[in-house]
């Protein structure tokens, strides 16, 4: 499992270190390295989810496999106060190190040096945002530079009233968390037509 699992943590291993140790545990997905992987997994109905920073991972993740032969089938996959902005460039900075805060095209899907999104290679994304978090409008651009691009999925939102940054973490038994739980198995679970 060594493969799969990595240790390697921010600050003392910056990005893109994660999105390396990603790719190499979806490579050995991929690969089938591990006995139980062929036992249990699925190979036409898999999911790159992230959340918060791991969501940004599982976006990057989208387009690189496009590298490799498809034996796994990809189904799914700021705001302008200043204020706001420097305190998200300063957690970004704690995990990339960077001259551009969070305009880093590592972090920055929209930002020069970014990839195309119509390039994203996964057919189905959902994106999940809560009303009082401070990235919720960059998660908002996201599907609606998403849907209006050239990428060939389906794109869906989903906004959690009265709820902030991964609520659903810090309070995993309230209504809203168990509604997020229930909403993502149905996009998980749909069945193609």
């Amino acid at each position: 499992m060594n493969m799969i699992y990595s240790k390697r943590l921010a600050p003392e291993h910056p990005l893109p270190t994660a999105y390396k140790d990603s790719w190499n545990a979806l490579q050995g997905v991929q690969a089938r390295s591990e006995p139980w992987i062929n036992d249990y997994a699925d190979f036409n109905r898999f999911f790159l989810v992230g959340d918060s920073a791991g969501a940004n991972i599982s976006h990057h993740l989208a387009f690189r496999t496009k590298q490799w032969d498809h034996t796994v089938k990809i189904k799914g996959s700021e705001v302008s106060d200043q204020a706001r902005k420097q305190m998200v460039d300063g957690w970004w900075q704690f995990v990339c190190p960077s001259d551009k805060g969070s305009d880093d095209p590592w972090i920055n899907p929209f930002v020069d040096g970014s990839p195309n999104l119509e390039g994203l290679e996964c057919e189905r994304v959902i994106i999940t945002v809560a009303e009082r978090d401070i990235l919720r409008e960059k998660g908002k651009m996201y599907y609606e530079k998403l849907v209006n691009s050239n990428w060939r999925g389906n794109a869906e939102i989903m906004e959690t009233k009265g709820k902030d940054h991964v609520f659903h973490i810090f309070e995993p038994d309230c209504d809203e968390a168990k509604e997020m739980v229930r909403r993502l198995a149905l996009f998980i679970n749909q069945v193609e037509a």
